[in-house]
């Protein structure tokens, strides 16, 4: 009984080498090979880009806790000073291009007042910090929506292209057994493995992305209306139970 346990444990290696990605790759053709290559790209792409946005997310959650500091500094020169400068901040950007397109107008009064009041011309300002932000947070989603939208159909296409040639291996031996088939066989399903295994983080992150920005883009919209009420008016509109929280603050 030994002697027979001695003879299979070499087969368990043997069977690992020769299935899995390494013997799809050394075994496959140059059209199997490709669509491998494709599909393992596609999945570090997106596991790329979802990390990268992930960071940003969090990043600019984080810079949106500062938002209320900023409106309870003394004057605007330290509120800019706890938004962070040191980091990308889209609400520091906003608050700046705010802040710039107030003193132009003032500055060039006699030229502009005929064409663009204040209003206009600060909301133009802050519109276009906004439309940069958002370019930004949405950069890298494009791609997820390609790779969850195609990468099952490249997984196919391999299974296919490989599940073709299994059969002509065993058309040109005369006789199919299951030696023949569950080794090509089962190399053609990885394919199919792999185009999920791709597709299924590409789709998750893409939804959690445009949810997380969108959330991100209606903070930073709320931001850039109070901005354009105070570089108006010298004060942010607030609601009653912001200004008992402020008139707490100052007890306190």
């Amino acid at each position: 009984m030994e002697e027979a346990i001695q003879g299979l444990e070499p087969l368990g290696p043997a069977l690992r080498s020769d299935f899995g990605l390494a013997q799809v790759w050394l075994q496959g053709d140059t059209v199997t090979r490709t669509v491998f290559a494709i599909l393992a790209l596609m999945s570090v792409l997106s596991w790329v880009v979802i990390l990268m946005r992930a960071l940003d997310a969090l990043r600019t959650r984080r810079q949106a806790r500062k938002v209320e500091s900023f409106w309870h500094a003394p004057d605007l020169a330290q509120g800019l000073a706890r938004l962070r400068p040191r980091a990308a901040n889209p609400y520091r950007e906003l608050a700046l291009q705010g802040r710039e397109a107030a003193a132009h107008h003032r500055a060039n009064q006699t030229q502009l007042h005929n064409k663009l009041d204040a209003s206009d011309w600060i909301a133009r300002a802050l519109q276009g910090s906004l439309d940069d932000t958002r370019a930004r947070l949405q950069s890298g989603l494009t791609l997820l929506a390609s790779v969850g939208s195609t990468a099952p159909f490249v997984g196919l296409f391999g299974t296919v292209w490989g599940i073709y040639h299994a059969l002509m291996g065993i058309s040109s031996a005369g006789q199919a057994s299951i030696d023949q088939v569950a080794g090509p066989i089962g190399e053609a399903l990885i394919m199919t493995a792999m185009g999920l295994a791709a597709a299924i983080p590409a789709v998750l992150g893409y939804n959690a992305l445009v949810r997380s920005n969108k959330n991100a883009l209606l903070r930073l919209n709320r931001f850039a209306a109070d901005l354009l009420t105070f570089y108006l008016t010298g004060s942010r509109v607030s609601t009653q139970s912001e200004q008992d929280n402020v008139v707490a603050l100052k007890q306190g």
